[in-house]
């Protein structure tokens, strides 16, 4: 009687080769799974740091102010750039797009009569 030697492995039965070929094809499908979300998320990751959408601005924008207006304060909320003035004793909040430079809205307070 021969003995197999201790670094060898009993050969599997067809219900065992059966189940290593179903892991085997369920460890692809999870690494393929695995391998495609990470691709995605390096797509994104380099589009959102490459894309180019104006974010500089090369030109020189003027605005101009009603005749002795002087500027309060400035300060800037989210994308806008906020500017508050006072208009000949009333106080008077302009906006601007921080990207365009172009106005955004005139926010004017007057007092009840």
């Amino acid at each position: 009687m021969t003995q197999p030697a201790a670094d060898s492995a009993p050969e599997p039965t067809l219900e065992q080769a059966a189940m290593i070929a179903r892991v085997r094809r369920m460890m692809l499908i999870a690494g393929l799974t695995t391998a495609l979300g990470v691709g995605a998320l390096l797509v994104v990751i380099g589009y959102r740091l490459f894309r180019a959408d104006g974010s500089t601005v090369t030109s020189t924008t003027t605005a101009t102010l009603p005749k002795g207006a002087k500027i309060l304060s400035t300060g800037v909320a989210g994308d806008r750039i906020v500017l508050t003035l006072d208009v000949g004793g009333s106080t008077e909040i302009r906006t601007f797009d921080a990207k365009s430079l172009k106005p955004a809205g005139t926010l004017k307070f007057a007092s009840e009569p």
